[in-house]
């Protein structure tokens, strides 16, 4: 029996550590790329800076717009054939769109792509779902703050290596990488992971009405999504404007691209320095407890950035947000992991996705509208308050949940 124990312990060991690094390389080339698409846009062709705007905002949007729209078909297909085939599709697809960008010789050969990778993509949702599936629920938040290290570090990593890359060898280079890496993803998942799953057809599988129907609190399961979305909608609201807030506050002077990226990438450290300690404290604790303590830091440390007059004070306040950023999806995952029946995982997951890839969609805008009309600043204020209804919203379905 122990030896039977031990080798289920490896094949686990095997699929996480395998899953791990699949998401890390697929955040590290994700960022890799995307903070110079604008950039590598210019190269093909003569755009006015209005142009050059609204060519990249479009080949950035249109890739959250298309898995908004059909994650949840690919959480269907996900409850019926396994999560495994579904990584196993969103990295092979990626392999080819992801190369084939670094051939591109006009901004709609890019922008069709990134349509196709964004209706095809779903790797570090599908293996978060897979290894939720293979973990028992007193070891959910570990897994799922730590499955959430993975592409946080990638993210870290991806714009040193791809800046390097395009500086020296042109904005191609890192598409070209990013290709090969996925493909190297695909082939790790293929041949190094174990999924104990049973297919299901599609007259076997409960109707998601059903399952909903028969959930003990519906409404805690909408509320997380709805959760997924402001946070994901927090996290990409000051994206569009950190670079230009900090040209601000040096006055245009100094090297501005390389604190812009510090002020950027703080988040990212914290995240990574707290984010298995909270995993822990989730299975010790519950995770709606460590997701209010989240959303309440998150909204409060927002309100400061509003009165900052230099870079680093916002740098070490981003860090902190980084911080309660640890506390808040790998929560929302965790609460959906121990909610849900595993047959459904797949398309739980895949709603979730929706919801984030909606954030993804709606936060740069938000951010965009408010910064033009009421400044830069501006945006942390309304962040922090749509943060904090957040939590009243959390804290609301908590209470009437107990009673």
């Amino acid at each position: 029996m122990q030896k039977d124990e031990k080798k289920a312990y490896r094949e686990w060991r095997r699929t996480f550590v395998t899953l791990w690094l699949g998401c890390f390389m697929t955040g590290l080339g994700f960022s890799m790329t995307m903070p110079f698409l604008s950039l590598y846009i210019a190269t093909l062709g003569h755009f006015s800076h209005w142009e050059l705007n609204v060519y990249s905002g479009i080949a950035f949007a249109v890739t959250f717009l298309a898995q908004a729209i059909v994650s949840p078909y690919w959480g269907n297909l996900a409850d019926r054939k396994g999560r495994k085939l579904m990584c196993l599709r969103a990295s092979l697809v990626m392999t080819f769109t992801i190369f084939l960008t670094g051939l591109a010789n006009s901004v709609w050969m890019i922008i069709a792509l990134r349509l196709i990778q964004g209706a095809f993509s779903g790797y570090v949702n599908n293996a978060t779902a897979f290894m939720a599936g293979e973990t028992e629920h007193g070891r959910s938040g570990s897994v799922m703050a730590n499955m959430m290290t993975a592409s946080v570090t990638g993210n870290l990593i991806g714009p040193l290596i791809g800046g390097t890359l395009a500086d020296l060898f042109g904005f191609r280079i890192p598409f070209f990488i990013t290709g090969v890496m996925m493909g190297m993803v695909f082939l790790l998942t293929l041949f190094n992971t174990q999924e104990h799953f049973k297919a299901n057809t599609a007259k076997v599988l409960k109707p998601m009405k059903e399952i909903f129907a028969n959930l003990k609190n519906t409404n805690m399961i909408i509320t997380m999504f709805c959760t997924t979305l402001m946070v994901q909608a927090a996290l990409m609201s000051v994206a569009p404007i950190i670079s230009l807030l900090v040209k601000d506050l040096m006055g245009n002077q100094g090297n501005v691209s390389f604190v812009s990226g510090v002020v950027a990438a703080m988040p990212g450290f914290g995240t990574l320095l707290i984010a298995s300690r909270l995993g822990h404290q989730m299975d010790k604790t519950g995770p709606i407890k460590v997701l209010l303590a989240g959303l309440a830091f998150a909204g409060i440390i927002f309100i400061p950035m509003f009165f900052v007059t230099s870079p680093w004070p916002l740098a070490a306040l981003r860090f902190l947000f980084g911080l309660a950023n640890a506390a808040m999806l790998p929560a929302v995952q965790t609460i959906l992991t121990i909610s849900v029946p595993r047959e459904a995982f797949g398309r739980i997951f895949s709603y979730n996705q929706s919801f984030q890839a909606a954030g993804g969609v709606i936060g740069p805008l938000l951010g965009s509208v408010v910064s033009g009309i009421l400044g830069y600043q501006s945006v942390f204020l309304i962040t922090a308050c749509m943060l904090l209804f957040n939590f009243y919203l959390v804290f609301r379905i908590r209470k009437v949940s107990t009673e």
